[in-house]
């Protein structure tokens, strides 16, 4: 894969042992690419201005420029650049300036590989959808609220789902180009095909997932899933 298949990444950490783990994890999630890294903000900001990552991953306590002013710089210099704290800052001054200075999301350390690629994949996701045209539809932008609000709200599924099988159900669609069955749902998790087929439909259901019908020579046609 190129570098321009990928969501190029620049860390700013200065723990180099910290920096290198997060490289790591951020590299196995598929699509994502650390092109750079750098020790300090002061540093970073002279790295975001020549590579123009799509994502840094910033920490907040740093030598030279800490993670908050770095963000501000970011903002300040109009890049075209997302932020994604991480950070072992929990107070909630620190974390409402990083959210209003424009951070995507404020993952505090320690923290479980889980957790980042959920941060990642909603990412990808919303540079699939808000990214490569200038104009949008209402329901768009309302199907991202409504999936960052059922988040945040723990929301209750109906009985016979849990949270777990849905975010993998969520994240290999996520992963695909193209619309899935729900046998290959089925067979890349290791659930049943009804199985996967109510968390499928209950995505639809939420307006979380689209349908798309493949018609074969013969038989009903198909139903194939992929994200809105």
């Amino acid at each position: 894969m190129t570098r321009s298949d990928n969501i190029t990444v620049l860390l700013i950490e200065d723990d180099p042992m910290v920096q290198e783990v997060n490289r790591q994890m951020i590299e196995k999630v598929g699509g994502f690419q650390v092109i750079a890294a750098a020790g300090d903000g002061k540093k970073g900001m002279e790295v975001a201005l020549e590579q123009k990552p799509n994502l840094v991953v910033l920490d907040i306590f740093m030598p030279e420029l800490d993670g908050i002013r770095t963000l501000h710089k970011l903002r300040s210099e109009e890049l075209d650049i997302d932020v994604l704290v991480v950070s072992a800052a929990d107070d909630t001054e620190t974390i409402r300036k990083a959210l209003q200075y424009g951070a995507i999301d404020y993952i505090i350390k320690p923290f479980s590989f889980d957790r980042l690629v959920q941060a990642l994949n909603k990412y990808r996701i919303f540079l699939r959808q808000f990214s490569g045209t200038t104009k949008t539809e209402q329901q768009k932008i309302d199907a991202w609220i409504s999936r960052n609000t059922e988040k945040q709200q723990d929301t209750v599924l109906p009985k016979g789902l849990n949270q777990q099988t849905l975010t993998q159900v969520r994240n290999y669609l996520t992963n695909r180009t193209s619309p899935v069955s729900a046998d290959e749902t089925a067979s890349y998790i290791g659930i049943a095909r009804v199985t996967a087929r109510r968390y499928l439909d209950y995505m639809v259901k939420a307006a979380q997932a689209e349908i798309h019908l493949r018609y074969g020579e013969v038989g009903r046609p198909i139903n194939r899933y992929k994200l809105k």
